[in-house]
């Protein structure tokens, strides 16, 4: 009998898809950084406010959970954007408005990487339904890769 019960929940788990674990990560983009968690903050705030994109709020979650005596990983959150392109987007669906201003996820993992994630504008763009936009998502989201890098990743040094 309960080997017909690990085989069952062995074929079970073999059929099942995604996890809601895992397919929470769907829309995600999530790279390393080469920095502690508040330097990578505060590198994309600075390529951020360089570029002119409004930082609204940073939230550090470590410290809420600090103020119930809860124990976090270094982990925050900023809130940027800029209306310029935010609003021809809610426009066109203000049902975007519930991803609008984006944000980035800074935090550090057991074993001490530092990473950041934050929503694939293409990806919202397909939530969204939104199809009059694309030029506008794709511009998004070259922004948001080449911005990101330039805060995360060490500068190569100079060749000799």
């Amino acid at each position: 009998m309960l080997s017909r019960f690990i085989l069952f929940t062995a074929l079970f788990a073999f059929l099942m898809p995604a996890t809601s674990a895992e397919a929470a990560h769907d829309g995600l983009i999530t790279k390393s950084s080469d920095y502690g968690v508040q330097e990578t903050m505060n590198r994309l705030e600075a390529v951020f406010k360089k570029k002119g994109i409004t930082v609204f709020a940073k939230i550090n979650h470590t410290a809420g959970a600090e103020k119930i005596k809860a124990k976090l990983a270094p982990t925050q959150v900023m809130i940027m954007g800029t209306p310029k392109i935010g609003t021809p987007l809610m426009q066109s669906d203000q049902h975007i408005g519930i991803d609008l201003p984006l944000k980035v996820l800074v935090w550090q993992n057991t074993k001490g990487v530092v990473s950041i994630a934050y929503n694939d504008p293409k990806y919202l763009s397909g939530r969204h339904h939104i199809k009059n936009r694309d030029k506008v998502f794709g511009k998004m989201a070259g922004a948001l890769n080449k911005l990101t890098n330039a805060a995360i990743k060490k500068p190569m040094p100079a060749k000799k």
